[in-house]
């Protein structure tokens, strides 16, 4: 499948469903985004939530192609339209099909909808600024000038990062998946090590210079992912 955005050749990955039905998504790691077919992105089992938490990590934090207002469906060819809606009280967009066939998403607003992103808050915001005077957008990938705001001025996203609260939330579901023996058993333990380390690096991010230079060039939570897809590597 070509990608809807730079028409490069998409990569396919073989994931889980509920009731362990097999899931097929493509995914344009240049464009930083997901095609899913159908309600395909529903039907994700929590443990390949995970899987796709972790692919996203591991590209690095580096800037996305820029979204096209020209993309088109890889099924039918007919123009993507932009879409806004809400999981809990998170608003997130992407680009559906008007026929249905699927819809196209950027990293960034899938764990929007999967609730993995929180806005930075001002106190975070003010400790950011003492490191750099820029930020790219995680979710297009344009510069936010942190000396006059907080929010990007091409796509209106603010500064956002993980949110490991929901990320424990999501340990919890897994610890029930492994009741059911579909998942390591050592996940739920090693999952709580991370959600510890990384958020102790986020409370100690003003005092990191390197993760500071990172997050300005790929974004807050692309530096956020890249740590934890680090910290998981190595283990």
């Amino acid at each position: 499948m070509l990608c809807p955005n730079c028409q490069a050749p998409m990569s396919e990955q073989s994931l889980t469903g509920h009731l362990s039905t097999p899931v097929k998504i493509d995914v344009c790691f240049a464009c930083q985004a997901f095609w899913f077919d159908g309600y395909e992105s529903l039907r994700l089992a929590p443990a390949s939530v995970l899987a796709l938490f972790r692919l996203i990590g591991e590209q690095g934090a580096t800037k996305p192609v820029k979204p096209s207002d020209q993309c088109c469906c890889p099924r039918c060819h007919m123009r993507l339209a932009p879409t806004h809606d809400m999981q809990r009280n998170t608003r997130f967009e992407y680009l559906r099909c008007p026929a249905k066939h699927g819809r196209f998403t950027t990293f960034f607003n899938f764990l929007r909808e999967k609730d993995f992103v929180r806005p930075l808050p001002p106190e975070q915001v003010e400790d950011l600024r003492r490191n750099v005077q820029s930020v790219n957008c995680s979710n297009c990938g344009a510069a936010i000038d942190l000396v006059s705001g907080a929010e990007c001025s091409h796509c209106g996203s603010p500064l956002s990062m993980l949110d490991m609260r929901q990320a424990q939330a999501l340990v919890e579901t897994l610890r029930q998946a492994d009741a059911e023996k579909t998942l390591d058993p050592s996940w739920p333990m090693r999952a709580e090590q991370v959600r510890l380390e990384t958020e102790a690096q986020f409370n100690a991010f003003a005092r990191q210079t390197s993760w500071a230079q990172e997050a300005s060039s790929g974004g807050l939570v692309g530096a956020g992912l890249s740590s934890l897809a680090r910290w998981l590597k190595s283990r």
